[in-house]
């Protein structure tokens, strides 16, 4: 698959051309489309990181050459967060894509289950392991590989005592069916808890729950914390205006949870996550085998501030640091 792949961008193998140049021989402008590869993206839903981490695959593929229309056409699908449009749009993907990216943990899983040649890369995945996306980070084993977004939990929960150095409690908003977000919360709850807060979990399982579930957490807690979860980070808007009302500052999983209602993060940047992965499929496209492509972190992880939620909330937030 990798080399056929391979063979239709360079035109290198006159043998892995042959079935292509038979099937095209009849016009010119069939021979040419016959070296296009196909591209195939599945984004779980409409929310900021996820667009950003697309955008960004998209225009570091172009940055390389890979232009639609030119060696690449794009098959964009969304699903809208609805689990029963994931299992037919990915098996429309894999059938008519050469390589397939998939958005988000539930998109890559949709797309595992349905794809047995090919290539699958995945993005805004927090861990893959868990998710049973692969055997192990450095040798993926299979079909699948990409990048994780997983940030560093523990320099959120140090900067959380920084901006809010009176807060107790801390209140964690999270959806229960994201197995992402369930590692997350899982990690910050120890990390708060060693940390000497006191942790309140709040699951919901859609986005029509989290306007209420937000509400009583807010009443009761010092700070939120939102992990990096579909969910949540579709809703930030509403939660960020909870936060004002509340006074209750909200620690976001990611730069565009924070931008749109958070108060601050240390997290990673998507549109820069969206082109790391965008290299990793161009190394695919060009013959690397995904079973042997190790899966990376993000490279671009930085401290994050929303300065009008802020001054919105009356913190001070000109002097936090980041401990190496």
């Amino acid at each position: 698959m990798y080399s056929y792949l391979v063979k239709k961008l360079t035109g290198i193998s006159v043998i892995g051309l042959s079935a292509l140049a038979l099937a095209a021989c009849s016009t010119s402008s069939n021979s040419s489309s016959s070296e296009t590869v196909a591209v195939g993206i599945l984004q779980y839903m409409e929310h900021d990181s996820l667009t950003a981490a697309r955008e960004g695959f998209v225009a570091e593929l172009a940055a390389n050459g890979y232009t639609e229309g030119d060696k690449i056409t794009l098959d964009y699908q969304n699903a809208q967060g609805d689990q029963a449009n994931l299992q037919t749009i990915s098996e429309q993907l894999v059938g008519d894509n050469d390589i397939v990216l998939a958005i988000a943990t539930p998109a890559a899983q949709s797309l595992a289950t349905v794809s047995t040649e090919t290539p699958i890369l995945f993005t805004a995945v927090t861990d893959p392991l868990s998710a049973d996306l692969v055997e192990s980070i450095e040798q993926p084993g299979g079909l699948l590989t990409g990048t994780s977004d997983q940030a560093p939990i523990d320099k959120q929960v140090e900067l959380l005592g920084q901006a809010v150095p009176d807060a107790k409690t801390v209140g964690i908003l999270y959806t229960t069916s994201e197995r992402n977000s369930e590692v997350q919360v899982e990690q910050a709850q120890k990390l708060l808890e060693d940390a000497g807060y006191t942790v309140v979990v709040k699951g919901i399982s859609s986005t029509n729950e989290v306007q209420d579930a937000a509400t009583i957490l807010m009443q009761d807690v010092d700070a939120v914390f939102v992990p990096t979860d579909n969910t949540v980070a579709s809703t930030m808007s509403m939660i960020g205006e909870l936060s004002v009302e509340y006074k209750v500052p909200v620690i976001g999983g990611s730069t565009d949870m924070v931008d749109q209602g958070g108060l601050l993060t240390y997290g990673t940047n998507y549109e820069a996550l969206g082109r790391q992965t965008a290299k990793i499929a161009i190394e695919i496209l060009e013959g690397a085998d995904p079973a042997e492509t190790a899966v990376q972190y993000p490279e671009t992880v930085e401290l994050h501030v929303n300065t009008d939620m802020a001054e919105k909330l009356g913190i001070d937030v000109s002097n936090l640091t980041v401990s190496e």
